[in-house]
């Protein structure tokens, strides 16, 4: 089974080389690499050269101008050939060296597979400030606004193309209109994995204060209109519930 792994990046040479290794260490071997650039200027362009063939010949890229990290994203997945595919970002890197053997493994019977990320500062890669965990999501919890964690989504390429890639015009939340048209609309089978996918560095679009919070809100609400389903905003607000009761439960432990 092949996997193929998509990286889009853009000046992105201060953690590039953290991602390249971490998917030369995977166990897994066959495997194909994607790697889409926005034609950046800061060197990331050389990282990849420097790292191409050390990846003997399972390494692709390109680099040109894009409108953002999802239509770079999709430049990926129309280029990926692999049986299975997961994308892993530029500033983020797998947490063990068995990801992909696993999902591999998994994988067999169900159209996707998914499973947990923890966060770190830069400053620090090796203490975990936030764990993400995707093991009590259930397809009706997209409602109120939750969704497995993205990073860990590794789905058959065939799914892509029966039900489309991300809509580009979404600016931080086409990961979930993604995951809420795959999964609560057209009710892909999937199986979750007890197992820490990715490291991520804080600091992301997803994770940078307040005014990224209202933003995800806002387009959270889009993706129901888009496809058809009803929230509101007290079923979105359970999630801020509970993510600041997880968030007081993590500081109270010892």
């Amino acid at each position: 089974m092949k996997i193929t792994v998509i990286t889009s990046t853009f000046n992105s040479s201060g953690t590039l080389r953290d991602t390249f290794n971490s998917i030369l260490r995977q166990t897994w071997q066959d495997f194909e690499y994607v790697v889409v650039d926005g034609g950046s200027t800061d060197g990331t362009v050389e990282i990849i050269r420097e790292y191409e063939k050390r990846f003997g010949g399972r390494l692709k890229w390109i680099s040109e101008p894009d409108k953002g990290i999802y239509d770079a994203m999709n430049k990926g997945l129309r280029m990926a050939t692999g049986d299975v595919v997961g994308i892993l970002n530029s500033d983020d890197f797998f947490s063990s060296n068995d990801a992909l053997s696993t999902v591999a493994r998994v994988i067999e019977g169900v159209d996707a597979v998914y499973g947990d990320v923890h966060f770190v500062r830069p400053d620090n890669l090796q203490k975990c400030v936030r764990y993400y965990s995707s093991k009590a999501f259930r397809p009706w919890m997209m409602r109120l606004g939750f969704m497995p964690a993205h990073p860990s989504f590794y789905c058959r390429r065939e799914v892509y193309e029966k039900y489309g890639l991300f809509d580009s015009s979404f600016r931080i939340a086409a990961d979930f209109e993604l995951l809420l048209r795959l999964i609560f609309v057209n009710r892909i089978s999937t199986r979750y994995i007890n197992k820490d996918f990715v490291t991520m560095r804080t600091g992301g679009a997803s994770t940078s204060g307040l005014a990224s919070h209202r933003r995800i809100l806002k387009e959270h609400f889009r993706a129901y209109r888009q496809n058809n389903i009803h929230s509101n905003l007290l079923l979105e607000g359970m999630r801020y519930t509970y993510k600041s009761f997880k968030l007081l439960c993590n500081k109270l432990k010892p």
